[in-house]
C-alpha cells in the first residue's frame, strides 16, 4: 500500500522504551510463576503494542463497548502478550496482577478465559481455536449489520467494526485453522485481520522439522489478502515497526477479503542466548537470562516489574483515544437509534438475550398418535420460530436436508456471487453453510456467541460430534448459549453402519461440565425441549434426534421436558413395583415393555428422562416424585453404552444398553438383533424384581 494513503507513524522514544518495558514484565512475570512462555510475549511486544495503542477502535474504560474491534489471542498461551496490554492500556489489570500470572484465583491464568478478566473476549489455549472464534466474530458482525443496519454505506454504520487475531505456527498447523480459514476466504471476511506471528520455534524447538508449506501461498489459495512483514530480511533483526503499521493499514483497507499478515519474528529477542529456542517458548528465562537481557535493553537487572512513571502515564493515553472514539461513535449510534426505534428496541432485546414476550406461542404441536421423527419435529420448530427469533440462526455442516437445520424462505448468508439454485442468498442471510468442516463450525458457533447477543445453532450427525468435541468443550467453559443440533442418534439410523451409528456419545457427552444432552421421545418433546434450551442463556445443549418416525404420545409435558425427566405412563394402580427409565426412541420400547408388565400383574411407570443435566438440577423433593427411592427395582434403557445409568437404577436394577458397536441393516432389525426390544425390558424388570425377592413364582404341584 503506498505510503501516501497510510497517515505516518509517530513512535517516539517513550514507545520504544514501552515496548522493551513489555520485554522486561513478561520475562519477570513467567520467572516469578516459574512457569510460562516468556519467549512469543517478548518478540510479539512491539505488534501487540502498536495494535493496542495506535490502529485497534478500543475503549478501555469500557471494555463491553458494542463498537470496538475485538481483538483474539489464538496463541493463548502467550497469555502475557495480551495481559500486559491490557495493564499498560487501563483495562484495570494491576502489576500484582502480572506478578501473579498462574496462581490461584488471580486474574492472569495461564491462558486467557473469557469472563474472568475484564479485555477478554474468548478463552484460548488450544490451539487453533482462537481463529475459529475469530472467523465466528467476523461473520456475527456481518450478520448484525445486516440485522439492524443493512442499508449504510461501508463504514458508515456503528455496527462496523473489525476482528484482529494474533495466531502462532501451532494454530496454522491445527488442522482447524484449515478449515476455519477456508470458510473466512469463502465468505469474504473484509472486517477480519489475522496477524501471523512467523518465528518458525514451538516446543520441538525449529518448526522446519514438521512444516514446510508455504503458508502466506496457502492463505492467498483460500483467496485472502495476504501482506508480508519480515524483520530479519537484512540479515540482522530490525523491528521495522512502520513497515508493519502499514501492512496493518492496507489490511483495513481491504474490506472485500480476509486479511492475513505474515510477521517474521524472532522468538525471545533479545535474550542472548536463548533467542530463537524453543527452550525460550515455553519456560523461564533463568535469573542470568533475565538480567543479561535486561542489560542489552539498557534496563538495571536488579529491579522487577518496573514500569517507569511516563511510560505508564504515556500508555495509559490511549483510554483518553479510546474514549474520543467511542463519543464520536456514540452520535452516529444516536442516530441510527432515532432513525430506527424498532431496530433499537429489537438490539437491546437480543443484547441482553432476552425473548420477546409470547414467543413460545409459535411452537408447533404435533397431533396424538400420529408418527414424526425428532429431526423433522425440530425442523418445523425452526420454522416456525423463524420469524418470532430473528436472532436465532444457524446451519449444517453440509447435511441441512439431514439435520433439517435451513429455515423455510431464509436466504442464505453468502456473498451474492456464491449462492446457488437449491440455496439463494446474500451477505446478511440467516442460513448458515459450514461445508464439511464441523471441527471449524464448533469454533465458529462459539464466536458468533461471545460477538453479540445472537443464538447460533449447528447440525451434523451426532456422531461427528467427535469433530466437534473441543469445540464444544469449551462452549461449556465459556457458557455459551450454543445448540447443537446432531441426528441420526443411534443405531435408528440403520443401513449406513457402525460408522456412523453413535454408541458411546451420550455418556461422553453428559461427561462434559455445563453442557445439556437433550434427546426427546416424541415431536412434541423437541419442540419442548427448544423451548428449555432458548430460555437458558448460560450453556450449550445438545439435541440428539431420530433418522427414524416415533410415535407422538399422549401426556408428554413441557414442564416435565424442562425439569430433565417426568412421568410419562403411571402404573396402572398408581403402586408402581417397577420403573422404567428411558430416552429418546427407546421410550417407544419402554412404554411397549410397561404394556407387557401390566399385562402380567406388575404395575409398572415409565420415566422420560430427556435431560439428566436438567434432572439432576431439579431439587430432591421433586426427584424422588419421578425416581422414589422406595422403589428399587428399576430398567433404564438407551441405545447407547450403559455408563452414567447405573447411577439412576441402584444396585438392583438393571440397564438395557448397547456396549458393542452396530452394523449395517434396517433399523428394526437392529433393535431387534441386539435385544433392544420391550420383552427384553420387561424381562430386566423381572430381574431387578428377583434382586428384590419379589420375583414370586407359580404353584405348579408336585
Amino acid at each position: 500500500m503506498s505510503t501516501e494513503l497510510v497517515p505516518a507513524l509517530e513512535w517516539t522514544d517513550l514507545d520504544k522504551q514501552a515496548v522493551d518495558v513489555v520485554r522486561a514484565l513478561a520475562m519477570d512475570a513467567v520467572e516469578k510463576a516459574g512457569s510460562g512462555h516468556p519467549g512469543t510475549a517478548m518478540s510479539l511486544a512491539p505488534a501487540a503494542y502498536l495494535l493496542f495503542q495506535r490502529v485497534m477502535r478500543h475503549d478501555p474504560t469500557d471494555p463491553g463497548w458494542i463498537g470496538r474491534d475485538r481483538f483474539v489471542l489464538s496463541c493463548g498461551h502467550s497469555s502475557l502478550t495480551l495481559y500486559i496490554q491490557l495493564y499498560l492500556s487501563g483495562y484495570g489489570l494491576t502489576l500484582d496482577d502480572l506478578r501473579r500470572l498462574r496462581q490461584w484465583d488471580s486474574l492472569t491464568p495461564g491462558h486467557p478465559e473469557h469472563g474472568h478478566t475484564a479485555g477478554v473476549e474468548t478463552t484460548t489455549g488450544p490451539l487453533g481455536q482462537g481463529l475459529g472464534n475469530a472467523v465466528g466474530m467476523a461473520i456475527a458482525a456481518r450478520r448484525e449489520r445486516g440485522l439492524f443496519d443493512p442499508d449504510a454505506a461501508q463504514g458508515a454504520s456503528p455496527f462496523d467494526h473489525r476482528i484482529w487475531c494474533f495466531v502462532s505456527d501451532g494454530d496454522i498447523e491445527e488442522g482447524i485453522s484449515h478449515e476455519a480459514s477456508s470458510i473466512a476466504g469463502h465468505q469474504k471476511l473484509g472486517n477480519l485481520i489475522v496477524v501471523w506471528d512467523d518465528n518458525h520455534i514451538s516446543i520441538e524447538d525449529d518448526t522446519q522439522i514438521a512444516k514446510s508449506e508455504d503458508v502466506v501461498a496457502r492463505y492467498q489459495a483460500y483467496g485472502w489478502h495476504t501482506e508480508s512483514v519480515d524483520w530479519t530480511v537484512t540479515g540482522d533483526y530490525a523491528e521495522d515497526v512502520p513497515a508493519l503499521y502499514e501492512a496493518l493499514e492496507a489490511a483495513k483497507a481491504e474490506t472485500d477479503r480476509p486479511s492475513f499478515i505474515r510477521l517474521r519474528t524472532i522468538i525471545g529477542w533479545p535474550a542472548p542466548n536463548k533467542q530463537n529456542t524453543g527452550k525460550v517458548h515455553g519456560s523461564a528465562l533463568g535469573e542470568a537470562e533475565v538480567a543479561a537481557t535486561k542489560q542489552v535493553l539498557g534496563m538495571d537487572p536488579a529491579k522487577t516489574f518496573d514500569v517507569p512513571a511516563e511510560v505508564l502515564d504515556h500508555v495509559r493515553g490511549v483510554a483518553q483515544r479510546g474514549r474520543a472514539e467511542h463519543a464520536e461513535w456514540e452520535k452516529t449510534y444516536a442516530e441510527w437509534r432515532l432513525a430506527n426505534p424498532e431496530r433499537a428496541a429489537e438490539l437491546d432485546r437480543i443484547s441482553h438475550r432476552e425473548l420477546p414476550a409470547g414467543w413460545a406461542t409459535a411452537l408447533p404441536s404435533f397431533e396424538k398418535g400420529s408418527s414424526v421423527a425428532t429431526r423433522k419435529a425440530s425442523g418445523e420448530v425452526l420454522n416456525a420460530l423463524a420469524p418470532v427469533l430473528p436472532e436465532l440462526w444457524g446451519g449444517s455442516a453440509d447435511l441441512a436436508e439431514s439435520n433439517n437445520t435451513t429455515m423455510k424462505g431464509e436466504p442464505s448468508f453468502i456473498p451474492e456471487e456464491f449462492q446457488t439454485k437449491a440455496f439463494p442468498g446474500n451477505r446478511y442471510g440467516r442460513t448458515l453453510h459450514f461445508g464439511i468442516r464441523e471441527h471449524a463450525m464448533g469454533a465458529i458457533l462459539n464466536g458468533i456467541a461471545l460477538h453479540g447477543g445472537t443464538r447460533p445453532y449447528g447440525g451434523t450427525f451426532l456422531v461427528f460430534s467427535d469433530y466437534m468435541r473441543p469445540s464444544v468443550r469449551l462452549a461449556a467453559l465459556m457458557k455459551l448459549p450454543v445448540t447443537y443440533v446432531w441426528t441420526h442418534d443411534s443405531i435408528g439410523l440403520g443401513e449406513d453402519g457402525p460408522t456412523h451409528q453413535p454408541i458411546e456419545h451420550l455418556w461422553a457427552l453428559r461427561a462434559i461440565p455445563g453442557l445439556d444432552v437433550v434427546r426427546p421421545a416424541d415431536a412434541n418433546e423437541t419442540a419442548y425441549a427448544w423451548k428449555a434450551v432458548l430460555e437458558h442463556t448460560d450453556r450449550p445443549a445438545a439435541l440428539a434426534l431420530t433418522r427414524q418416525n416415533l410415535p407422538v404420545y399422549e401426556g408428554t409435558s413441557a414442564d416435565g421436558v424442562a425439569r430433565g425427566g417426568y412421568v410419562l405412563r403411571e402404573a396402572s394402580d398408581g403402586q408402581p413395583r417397577v420403573i422404567l427409565i428411558a430416552t429418546g426412541s427407546e421410550v417407544e420400547i419402554a412404554v411397549n415393555g410397561r404394556d407387557i408388565l401390566e399385562s402380567q400383574g406388575i404395575p409398572t411407570r415409565v420415566v422420560s428422562m430427556p435431560c439428566v443435566e436438567w434432572f439432576n438440577g431439579q431439587d430432591s423433593a421433586y426427584r424422588q416424585t419421578v425416581l422414589p427411592s422406595s422403589i428399587r427395582a428399576r430398567v433404564a434403557v438407551e441405545a447407547g453404552i450403559a455408563l452414567g445409568w447405573h447411577a439412576y437404577v441402584g444396585e438392583c436394577g438393571e440397564v438395557v444398553s448397547l456396549e458393542h458397536f452396530g452394523a449395517s441393516a434396517p433399523y428394526r432389525t437392529l433393535y431387534e438383533q441386539f435385544g433392544l426390544t420391550a420383552e427384553r425390558v420387561a424381562a430386566a424388570a423381572k430381574a431387578s424384581l428377583a434382586k428384590l425377592g419379589q420375583d414370586k413364582g407359580e404353584t405348579t404341584g408336585n
